[in-house]
């Protein structure tokens, strides 16, 4: 008699129903067919799933006379990975009597097994999970290290070890006992320590001032100076001023690292915000992401924290350019030829990059070896559109011995975090409306009711966009970091003082 369950199949960052099916005809020679569009690994599971029922004292498909059909539904979605073992176990076991059919109705199973029968963790549960919750199964099994990540949906959720404790569970021989549900607000109480704290690098007041409005207003940043001048202590220290998470914030980044693999098994939520470093010899794949079957690469992993390139010009200049999109929408788009998906993007770009090939050209203790034409190709490395769309430039100095050995300690992290929370509270009360949260994703209206100018700034913008020729992005840009700048002195409009020293942060027609 056919029997079937239900498991889920993750297409991007979300998960989708997948119904497994399982036939079993007697009277012909035995066969083991997986249909319903299933990749090698899926195909492989015939073996596993015979093995492991084998070692867990049942019968299994291969010492059956019966051809038997698997259908994973539906049909035109490709099914990928290990994880439809355990539904695969558990609907050959009911439909050949092992375990009475009305056990499994409705619940949702997600696993792969060992060939003893045991339950391998899994990468991609929390979505599952949270599709559980959404559709209202009455309970969910996951491997027992899996357990507390499924546990975040607030639905049912059994954590399993292997083969023989579920079997026993679903004959009502030994109930196994639900998983607590994860208590999110809890975790995110949960105050990690902060490591390259403010207070640890020495002057670069100018550059702490940009990573301050940078951290309040959402802004992209490029710092340019010398080598050992600072920049990836200070891009690193930018991660200790950034506001906390909030709950739905924490659910959207702790689902990007479930599907990509990286989430902590002994704690299933990120509580901090991402700070990624990819090499700069890293693909456009590994950045972006894709593939096959497309996964999220650091652009996405990067969500709502900071993506940070060292050594920007050295990027791929596919690389680069296709960082132009997400700068802009907060998303990317993976087109392939199986089907197109939208990952979210919305970071902080920090880059960092050295004023010419060999790094010396703005060292006063060093003599710079590159030519005029080689300064000039470095720089055209990174496209006008692409520094258009960062707010901040910054040139970071090299420090002299007297500030270096200094035993003032400057403001710390803790400091410039409340102002920082304060500013983003500001601009999360004036633009929840629109459903945005920091003046970076501001668009054209929004400028129009939130970016009021004086007179007097007025003529200063006028005068900046005639002299230094900005275009219109820079010139909002420009709005929107002044506009930060009034938060963070909690002033109603833009005065300016602010737009002044927004401009400071604009680069010269001469450095590019």
């Amino acid at each position: 008699m056919p029997a079937k369950t239900l498991s889920g199949a993750v297409l991007g960052l979300e998960a989708t129903p997948v119904e497994v099916e399982v036939d079993t005809i007697s009277g012909q020679l035995h066969s083991f067919q997986i249909v319903g569009l299933p990749d090698a690994a899926v195909n492989e599971s015939k073996e596993r799933v015979n093995a492991a029922i084998r070692n867990a004292g049942g019968s299994p498909p291969q010492l059956s006379n019966r051809r038997i059909v698997v259908n994973l539904a539906p049909a035109d979605i490709k099914k990928e990975g290990p994880v439809f073992d355990l539904p695969i176990a558990v609907a050959f076991l009911a439909a050949s009597s092992q375990i009475p059919q009305e056990s499994i109705a409705g619940n949702l199973f997600l696993g792969e097994l060992s060939l003893d029968g045991r339950l391998r963790p899994t990468s991609g549960v929390l979505p599952v999970a949270l599709l559980a919750q959404k559709l209202k199964t009455p309970a969910i099994f996951v491997p027992q290290e899996n357990v507390q990540e499924a546990a975040v949906a607030s639905t049912t959720v059994f954590g399993v070890a292997n083969l023989n404790e579920l079997v026993a569970h679903l004959r009502g021989q030994k109930v196994l006992t639900p998983q607590t549900p994860t208590d999110i607000d809890s975790f995110l109480r949960q105050e990690e320590p902060g490591s390259h704290n403010l207070a640890y690098i020495r002057g670069q007041e100018h550059a702490k001032r940009a990573l301050e409005i940078t951290a309040a207003g959402g802004h992209n940043i490029l710092m340019s100076g010398p080598p050992g001048s600072g920049k990836t202590m200070l891009a690193k220290a930018l991660r200790t001023i950034l506001p906390p998470l909030f709950k739905d914030e924490c659910l959207e980044i702790s689902k990007i690292f479930s599907v990509a693999g990286l989430l902590n098994k002994e704690k299933p939520l990120v509580l901090q915000r991402p700070f990624r470093h990819p090499h700069h010899t890293a693909s456009a794949v590994a950045v972006v992401g894709g593939g096959t079957h497309p996964k999220p690469g650091e652009i996405t992993l990067a969500h709502r924290g900071v993506l940070f390139l060292d050594e920007f010009p050295e990027f791929h200049r596919d690389v680069l350019e296709a960082l132009r999109q997400p700068l802009e929408d907060c998303q990317i788009t993976v087109a392939r030829a199986t089907g197109t998906l939208n990952f979210p993007a919305d970071f902080i770009l920090v880059a960092a990059m050295n004023p010419c090939p060999c790094g010396h050209k703005t060292n006063p203790h060093k003599d710079c070896v590159c030519s005029p034409g080689q300064v000039h190709k470095y720089k055209r490395k990174i496209s006008g559109p692409l520094l258009d769309r960062i707010d901040l430039h910054l040139e970071v100095p090299l420090i002299k011995y007297d500030k270096l050995a200094a035993e003032r300690v400057s403001e710390d992290s803790h400091g410039v975090l409340q102002r920082v929370i304060r500013a983003r509270q500001k601009q999360l009360s004036r633009l929840a409306a629109d459903g945005l949260r920091t003046n970076s994703q501001m668009g054209v209206l929004e400028m129009k009711k939130y970016c009021q100018l004086l007179p007097d700034a007025a003529a200063i913008l006028k005068n900046a966009v005639d002299t230094l020729h900005l275009s219109a992005r820079s010139y909002h840009r420009l709005l929107k970091v002044a506009r930060t700048i009034a938060d963070l002195e909690d002033q109603p409009v833009i005065l300016s003082q602010h737009l002044a020293e927004a401009l400071q942060y604009r680069p010269r027609e001469d450095e590019f």
